[in-house]
């Protein structure tokens, strides 16, 4: 039997972190040496981390890069273990994103990436050159020439080459001309942002690479919130010969981790030989490097285990994973002692509340002491359990004569069951100083008939200064609660519900963070949260003011962001789809809520521009500096809105 020990290290890097960052590769390391890995894959741009922009174009950060680099090289010598490892490399005037394969103190080649990732959340292009498949060429690096180029290595007669993440989402991915070179192993070391569902897609093209290359197949991927906005998940996937080998930990508080898994690889030569007589000789460049594999192993073999059916339930377990990660690593990576939240008692704020008390009780229970050190909080190890959120989450109610008791009653329930440092106070007053000093210097009157907004806006921008100074009192960071719905429509006071400088549901629509409200219904304190009708509460309270009712249901705020914005639809087709798919709505109503949306969306693109980073949760994001583009002055969709209502008319004869 031809076995080989493979291993991942998922680690959690920040970009130009440079202490941290290797110091988690070089743990890595000798983790997998002590425990006898043959092959150890990190995952893309490890060292400098992935995010670090547009600073990769700076000589510093490449000469850094080489002195790190060195590090690990020089660490490397005491290894039987071949190193994998990404990073950012300089060739002919031009920056590649590459792997670096590392035995023994020395760099025995270097294979840059052919595909790069130029959308969404993605913009390879703006920083490094692709490389053309089957040319290779000679690289300065490390104090030596190395091959630079389409590469395939050999190690005790086992050979192995690379896709590097988008490679292996490409049409024109490399593993069909590494198979054609008889490699044993695809290694693919990845950056792949997470979203929503996500791993199944990924377990599918491993699964199906290693039945299709007749190889073993590796994946593995970057982990924690690296550099603000993107969420890695960490994950690690095996597969062999088209069966599914091993599976890593996702979403861990840890720096890094090691998965790995033994490969029999000779089934796959006797399948491959047979293959591959149909095809030509390739001249390719192999790479022979030392023999460390071991033969004298088990290897693992576990059946294939995905489900394509993803349900709401692990939508909303990998949503609590991914946002508690996020926030973990964003308070500690921005050096901050904790959070601070304006909890009104409705959804948005008791989701961020309910979110950071999940992420407190996931890291004692991942980490244990240690989650104190990496939040920098070592004086709280002194504390109980129960006392512990407290110590990291300040929540305030700031009411005013419009805000109801059930919302009070509801805020305070909530920080109370979860442990917050709860307060109460009133801001009526300062509401009246700011209005009454203004019209008093502009001699003019303010009422709710001809004021509306004016009148609402100013309670929800009073409440901003109060829950700013305490952030910046305790160095906590303070949270924003708004959501992917009100970003669509604007439905949000900036510089007031909007202020903070982390917006975590800024990523996921308010029909979302209901349903992932209700699934917390096993908690007694989120009854009164539970049993509300969403409001703002900044109009009178006899007016019963309702988010719903002022701009539309939220399921049908959802079903037209994602035609109009996602699909790019206009304005009539829109409508018609949804009186098809909807035919309890009359059309009327479905008319003006398409109208409504579309003004509104063009109106508040300076909304979204301002709005405070959010974490990347599914491919619908309407982050316009990621993700979703739009100019801030537009015609506004006037003539197709006059043609909608023209269109309208005559459905409506009909």
């Amino acid at each position: 039997m031809l076995a080989v020990k493979v291993g991942t290290a998922a680690v959690n890097q920040t970009p130009m972190d440079w202490d941290n960052n290797t110091s988690n590769i070089l743990n890595a390391m000798m983790d997998a040496a002590d425990e006898n890995i043959d092959l150890l894959l990190f995952p893309e741009m490890a060292l400098t981390g992935y995010g670090c922009e547009d600073e990769f174009h700076s000589m510093e950060l490449l000469k850094q890069v080489d002195s790190e680099l060195n590090k690990i090289l020089d660490c490397s010598q005491k290894m039987d273990l071949v190193i994998c490892l990404g990073l950012p490399v300089l060739f002919n005037k031009s920056i590649f994103n590459a792997i670096a394969v590392i035995q023994k103190g020395g760099i025995k080649g270097v294979v840059p990436k052919q595909n790069l990732a130029g959308d969404g959340v993605h913009y390879e292009p703006r920083w490094f050159k692709a490389w053309k498949a089957g040319q290779t060429s000679e690289v300065e690096i490390g104090g030596d020439k190395v091959p630079f180029g389409d590469l395939v290595f050999s190690c005790s007669g086992v050979r192995f080459g690379f896709e590097i993440c988008e490679d292996a989402w490409s049409n024109s991915r490399p593993g069909a001309s590494l198979a054609r070179r008889g490699v044993d192993i695809i290694l693919n070391p990845s950056a792949s942002h997470f979203s929503m569902g996500k791993r199944e897609v990924r377990k599918r093209f491993v699964i199906e690479g290693s039945r299709a290359f007749d190889c073993a197949y590796v994946y593995t991927n970057l982990l924690g919130c690296e550099s603000g906005r993107i969420i890695y998940d960490g994950d690690s996937i095996f597969a062999n010969g088209g069966q599914l080998s091993n599976l890593g930990e996702r979403f861990s508080f840890e720096d890094y981790v090691i998965t790995s898994t033994v490969f029999d690889l000779e089934s796959n030569r006797v399948h491959q030989s047979k293959v591959n007589s149909f095809y030509p000789e390739t001249d390719f460049k192999l790479i022979t490097i030392l023999p460390t594999l071991r033969s004298n192993l088990t290897h693992n073999r576990i059946p294939t285990v995905y489900e394509d059916d993803f349900t709401p339930e692990d939508k909303i377990m990998e949503f609590i994973s991914a946002e508690t990660l996020g926030l973990f690593d964003y308070m500690r990576k921005s050096h901050s002692k904790g959070f601070v939240i304006s909890l009104s008692g409705g959804m948005d704020s008791a989701a961020c509340a309910l979110l950071v008390y999940l992420m407190v009780n996931k890291g004692v229970n991942n980490l244990g002491p240690r989650f104190f050190q990496k939040i920098n909080r070592p004086e709280l190890q002194k504390i109980t359990r129960e006392e512990l959120v407290s110590h990291l989450l300040i929540t305030v109610y700031q009411g005013t004569k419009n805000s109801s008791e059930d919302t009070k009653s509801a805020a305070r329930t909530l920080a109370k069951g979860i442990g917050a440092n709860h307060r109460e106070v009133e801001i009526d007053a300062l509401v009246s100083a700011y209005t009454e000093m203004m019209s008093s210097a502009f001699e003019f009157d303010l009422n709710w008939e001809e004021d509306d907004l004016t009148l609402q806006n100013i309670q929800a921008r009073v409440r901003a200064p109060g829950v700013w100074l305490l952030a910046n009192k305790y160095n906590f960071l303070l949270i924003t609660t708004s959501n992917k719905s009100e970003a669509a429509v604007g439905y949000a006071t900036m510089d007031g519900d909007t202020c903070g400088g982390l917006a975590p549901l800024g990523g996921v629509s308010k029909q979302f963070i209901r349903e992932f409200l209700y699934s917390m219904d096993n908690y007694d304190f989120m009854d009164g949260i539970l049993n509300q009708t969403p409001s703002a509460e900044l109009k009178p309270l006899s007016e019963s003011q309702t988010d719903e009712e002022e701009l539309m249901p939220y399921d049908i705020l959802d079903q037209i962001q994602k035609l109009a914005i996602i699909n790019k639809k206009r304005p009539n087709t829109v409508y018609d789809l949804l009186v098809l798919q909807n035919p309890d709505y009359p059309k009327d109503k479905v008319y003006t809520w398409v109208k409504r949306f579309y003004e509104l969306w063009s109106r508040n693109q300076w909304k979204r521009e301002r709005y405070a980073p959010c974490f990347h949760i599914d491919d619908e994001n309407l982050d316009p500096k990621t993700w979703c583009r739009f100019p801030i002055l537009s015609g506004g969709y006037k003539k197709e809105l006059k043609r909608l209502y023209e269109h309208y008319m005559v459905r409506s004869e009909v």
